[in-house]
């Protein structure tokens, strides 16, 4: 369903759109961690060469790739979409349908702190990425679902609003 993003920013890292008329995926973005996320990955593989080094250098070199492999693995495989479809919004996991979807927020700055932090509603379902900023507010409107709303970090948060409040 949904396409890998290259991992670094720029125009490529813009979100797939498609036309309502065209059918199917309305809107696709996936979470990649942004460049500097990469040098914590570098920082495991030399902290593991670093403290077994003094034991024996090879064991050390081995041990540093399988670190560096194993926490790169790890940052790919957290990588989340957002996936938007005439007929359905999915935020990692969890997938709604449209029609229970309600008014969406975009908020960049100060105010995804004062979101994330002092008006956060226990009940939300929460998808936030270190190295993404931005967050929309997806207001849930299904009578059944005692979840208010989804809160997830973005990169374009005024073109997922904009997708969201289409028909």
């Amino acid at each position: 369903m949904s396409r890998p993003a290259p991992s670094g920013p720029g125009p490529a890292d813009a979100p797939r759109t498609r036309s309502s008329s065209a059918g199917g995926v309305l809107y696709e973005e996936r979470l990649t961690p942004a460049w500097w996320m990469w040098l914590l990955v570098l920082f495991a593989g030399v902290v593991v060469l670093v403290s077994l080094a003094p034991i024996d250098m090879v064991v050390a070199v081995v041990a540093a790739v399988v670190a560096a492999g194993g926490a790169g693995v790890l940052l790919v495989t957290s990588s989340r979409s957002i996936v938007v479809t005439d007929e359905h919004l999915q935020v990692g996991r969890a997938r709604i349908e449209r029609r229970f979807v309600g008014e969406a927020e975009a908020f960049r700055g100060d105010d995804v702190r004062r979101v994330r932090g002092p008006e956060l509603d226990g009940r939300a379902y929460m998808n936030f990425r270190a190295s993404v900023g931005p967050l929309v507010r997806i207001r849930i409107t299904d009578p059944v679902d005692p979840t208010p709303y989804w809160l997830t970090s973005t990169r374009h948060p005024e073109r997922l609003v904009e997708v969201l409040a289409g028909p």
